[in-house]
């Protein structure tokens, strides 16, 4: 039984690799089409390479990254068509610029500033919160602080 489900198990794995037919003739080009589909993000399934997807649109994506290598482009010159053509949503490790930056930093800028805004309200809330005392108060407290500290004096002595 377990010889038939791995005798099983290889057939789904040969019928799932890609077709010998769309693949490059020269084993260099190939490998580097295959180095470049991981690199590519699948635009159905949003979190796979197309090396990974089943999806048409990645099987297109991967003839046409198997066509621009065929043709002679660099890998720097498929990347750039793919982002000149699909955005730079395409890639799955995007590169670094200033507006991919402000991306990803924006959603930490605004917890920032909310906390910051939430301090700073705290702080005009307490403030508020505190009477202000009249001078006949403020004479009141200073007596009865006064009595105090002379009751707790002549208790000790």
């Amino acid at each position: 039984m377990r010889r038939a489900l791995a005798i099983l198990g290889a057939v789904l794995c040969l019928a799932a690799a890609s077709d010998p037919a769309e693949r490059l003739a020269d084993p260099a080009q190939e490998a580097r089409a295959r180095a470049l589909f991981r690199e590519v993000r699948c635009l159905v399934c949003q979190n796979e390479s197309i090396d990974d997807s089943q999806a048409e649109l990645a099987s297109d994506l991967r003839k046409l990254v198997r066509d621009e290598i065929a043709t002679g482009k660099s890998d720097a010159e498929v990347r750039a068509y793919l982002v000149s053509r699909y955005g730079e949503f395409v890639l799955l490790k995007p590169a670094i610029s200033w507006g991919n930056a402000a991306l990803w930093g924006a959603p930490f800028a605004v917890v920032v500033l909310g906390g910051a805004l939430l301090a700073v309200n705290l702080r005009r809330r307490r403030a508020a919160d505190e009477p202000e005392l009249s001078p006949e108060e403020a004479a009141r407290l200073e007596a009865l602080a006064a009595e105090t500290s002379s009751d707790t004096s002549s208790a000790q002595g």
